[in-house]
């Protein structure tokens, strides 16, 4: 089946996400109210997906931006999916619905279409996102992975979300989950870093094989903010091959990075705060990789994560602290 811009995956429980999504997290650089702008952008272009969270701390200036394109006809609520995540300092069941309901109050919309587990990491359970002890050191916590996707499950049937799943889960961690005894909802998705130097073939193969579908974050790499990424890490967009296979096909090296993986069956999170950029990452069907081009782009993958190379400098800002801590996808 040919992509097309309204082109989406059924999820394991019939729902239906675009395959490709507007990412809205900002470096610090950028404003909260830039969010909100570029999200306007965005649905404007013809992004129906957008991708949130609350650790963003922009889910007020994304609601508003969704809620304005809805009264101005642009699009219906029906028309958008939403994505929110639940941060690790409310991963304890008591907390998960709490969580849910504060992040659609600041959204401003009465449900999502899809909550996910933001990492398998949990924190201290409280309202501090980041809590520390007297050395300034994280508090983790070990409240029972199964036992949080099962207050998700709750919030399904409640109808406070329509789709339920994870983000950067290895295997093991997703078989946690679907062996759990009385599983009613398997997640049906898994947000993943992946792009050509990570291309996740066999985190993919797996996901596959359980109908869950993979989702790429950092699909061009990375932002590459000092303090999270290491500045000597190599350039998805300058990889000689990837602009080979770029000037063949006449399309930038990050329109062809991020088909690549749509051809591939992930779902793309895009991200930009241009709204030049924003329109030619969402012109991707209007062209095909062909069988050649795929195997040449998938000899370039060298398993590489640019987070995880933050991570091993011991970086000490909190959310570094956090992804340090994260067991990433292998």
């Amino acid at each position: 089946m040919a992509l097309k811009p309204d082109s989406y995956v059924v999820l394991n429980d019939g729902h239906k996400m675009p395959v490709i999504g507007f990412g809205t997290y900002a470096p610090e650089q950028y404003t909260k109210e830039q969010a909100g702008e570029a999200t306007k952008v965005a649905i404007n272009v013809g992004y129906r997906h957008i991708d949130c969270a609350f650790i963003y701390g922009n889910e007020v200036e994304v609601g508003r931006a969704i809620n304005a394109k809805i009264a101005d006809g642009t699009v219906k609520r029906e028309d958008i999916f939403y994505t929110g995540k639940l941060w690790s300092n409310n991963q304890a069941p008591e907390r998960v619905r709490l969580a849910l309901e504060s992040s659609l109050k600041d959204l401003g919309l009465d449900y999502m279409d899809l909550f996910i587990i933001h990492t398998p990491v949990e924190f201290k359970p409280g309202d501090d996102p980041f809590p520390k002890d007297e050395n300034e050191k994280l508090i983790f916590h070990n409240t029972d992975i199964r036992d949080t996707w099962k207050a998700l499950e709750a919030c399904k049937d409640a109808g406070l979300v329509r789709s339920i799943g994870v983000s950067n889960f290895n295997r093991k961690q997703l078989e946690l989950i679907l062996n759990a005894p009385g599983l009613k909802y398997k997640p049906v998705c898994n947000q993943v870093e992946c792009h050509i130097f990570h291309n996740q073939t066999k985190l993919l193969e797996f996901c596959k094989s359980k109908d869950i579908v993979l989702v790429g974050y950092s699909v061009l790499g990375s932002s590459r903010v000092e303090g999270w990424i290491d500045q000597n890490s190599p350039h998805v967009l300058e990889d000689p091959v990837l602009n080979e296979v770029a000037k063949k096909v006449g399309r930038s090296a990050a329109q062809v990075a991020m088909r690549y993986l749509l051809q591939r069956g992930i779902v793309v999170l895009a991200k930009s705060f241009t709204a030049e950029r924003i329109k030619q990452n969402f012109q991707l069907f209007d062209f095909q990789l062909s069988a050649e081009d795929m195997k040449r782009l998938d000899g370039i993958n060298k398993n590489m994560r640019y987070l995880s190379i933050a991570g091993r400098n011991l970086l000490n800002t909190p959310m570094m602290m956090s992804i340090k801590a994260l067991d990433f996808p292998a």
